[in-house]
């Protein structure tokens, strides 16, 4: 049985070591000690804004499930769809400032296969409690990633700030804690054969945040 914390904390403990291969990646630790490369943060911003482009169907697929199950459930995820024009002008600032051409961009592999999932992930066949799942693992990786790098003790970069508080903010942790609420609600009375779906799909989406962030240092 799950713990207070629900069935996805029970899962952050069994695959303790992905989750953490995901949440403290040297990408991200670089960050907070200050020794980041430039051009690191700079192949992660291009190949971020492919991402968050084809985040946008993915939400979109989530929000309609939501709709179906519950008015408060939609309200969070609108919530995170309508912030998402505003994430894809920062990168479009971020990436003008650092003189980023995100033009023609080569994509790399690692980048084209979490696209693939998400894809996989807006089909109408995908139950709303793995899509949630999936929703909210993704949103959670970033958020413990960044707000690691604003936690006391930091040397992140001042120019590197504002990105951290984008995703490290409390305010973006709350978001991400009812994500948590709503997944662990749905998952609680899903089929078992749901709840093994949506823990599969938790332990892929770890691995691609892994292969994602490894871009940073010229991964393909």
């Amino acid at each position: 049985m799950a713990d207070a914390g629900g069935i996805t904390k029970t899962w952050i403990k069994k695959h303790v070591i992905l989750y953490t291969g995901a949440t403290r990646h040297p990408f991200t630790v670089r960050i907070r000690d200050g020794s980041i490369d430039p051009s690191a943060f700079k192949r992660w911003l291009a190949q971020d804004y492919v991402f968050v482009r084809e985040f946008v169907p993915f939400m979109a697929s989530v929000l309609i499930k939501a709709s179906k199950q519950s008015p408060e459930d939609m309200e969070v995820v609108l919530g995170g769809l309508a912030s998402l024009s505003g994430e894809i002008d920062w990168f479009k600032r971020e990436a003008s400032k650092r003189d980023v051409s995100l033009a023609n961009l080569t994509v790399h592999n690692a980048t084209r296969n979490y696209c693939r999932l998400l894809e996989k992930l807006t089909l109408p066949e995908v139950e709303y409690a793995v899509a949630i799942t999936a929703f909210w693992a993704i949103e959670a990786v970033y958020q413990e990633s960044f707000a690691h790098c604003l936690e006391d003790g930091n040397n992140t970069p001042p120019e590197l700030v504002e990105a951290c508080q984008r995703w490290g903010s409390p305010g973006f942790r709350e978001y991400c804690r009812s994500l948590q609420q709503i997944a662990n609600r749905c998952l609680e009375k899903a089929p078992e054969h749901v709840v093994a779906a949506a823990e599969t799909t938790f332990i892929t989406i770890l691995e691609h945040e892994i292969e994602f962030w490894n871009v940073s240092s010229g991964g393909t």
